[in-house]
């Protein structure tokens, strides 16, 4: 009888032992969007169940509290991944989790496309003018998140003065690149490759890292060169001049193909 209720006592103990760790991944799954995370998570707890099975309990006590810890330094150390949960359950769009959920491009969003081009052409001038050094990319059709994962989250509307002062010399941000999702500057300080084609002319590492994006996705990627001020706008590959006077209307036809570019 004795030997009965052990067996029970220690399947009520696994059960809830797997029901903690569920709700613990649960809450991992929605606030950390990393895999890494995600994969941490699921790992330890395995270890630590298997561990407890084989009655290794000085080894579950040190597996649980490097798992804890390891999970408070990442959630420190990424902050923003909580801050968008909390607004996102306000606004009731926090999607469902997934251990091996791939990043997909978020459906366009209605905006006013026109009056973020203008912000664009406002801060892109006044930086040729002053030649303050700016990398400016367009996420379209093909996804940017993994490559935004070098750089610092911001999810800030986009206005010209936020680009001006990511971009001012000697801030934290400057140096890399801001990408613009839909209206929105999502990233700041992102690194890219920069392509190893041979360039006919004299480019600097933020033409060569816009032509480098251009050439793995379909984003369109404003470059502002900080030694002369010229403005390039880089696409598939291929780099162009334009002139202030002609930026607005020449960044706007290469939107528009780049949106329409799939359905063709």
């Amino acid at each position: 009888m004795h030997y009965d209720l052990t067996i029970v006592s220690n399947l009520v103990s696994l059960i809830l032992m797997i029901l903690l760790f569920a709700g613990v991944a649960m809450v991992v799954f929605f606030i950390m969007k990393r895999l890494f995370a995600r994969i941490y998570t699921v790992g330890f707890e395995v270890a630590i169940i298997i561990c407890w099975l084989f009655n290794l309990d000085m080894v579950c006590i040190i597996l649980a509290i490097v798992w804890a810890v390891g999970l408070i330094v990442f959630f420190f150390a990424n902050p923003t991944e909580g801050r968008t949960l909390i607004v996102n359950s306000m606004l009731g769009q926090n999607p469902k989790p997934s251990l091996f959920r791939k990043n997909k491009p978020r459906a366009e969003s209605l905006f006013d496309r026109d009056g973020m081009y203008k912000k664009i052409e406002t801060a892109v001038i006044t930086m040729s003018k002053q030649k303050v050094g700016a990398i400016i990319s367009f996420e379209m059709h093909d996804s940017l998140s993994e490559v935004m994962k070098s750089g610092t989250r911001i999810d800030a509307p986009v206005s010209a003065e936020l680009l001006q002062t990511i971009f001012y010399p000697g801030t934290r941000l400057h140096d890399g690149a801001v990408i613009i999702r839909n209206d929105q500057i999502v990233a700041a300080s992102v690194y890219y490759t920069p392509t190893t084609r041979p360039l006919t002319g004299k480019f600097g590492s933020r033409h060569r890292a816009a032509i480098g994006i251009s050439e793995v996705c379909d984003a369109v990627t404003v470059v502002v060169s900080e030694e002369t001020g010229r403005i390039s706008i880089a696409y598939k590959g291929e780099l162009e001049t334009v002139g202030p006077d002609m930026f607005l209307s020449t960044f706007s036809d290469y939107m528009a193909n780049a949106i329409k570019a799939p359905q063709e």
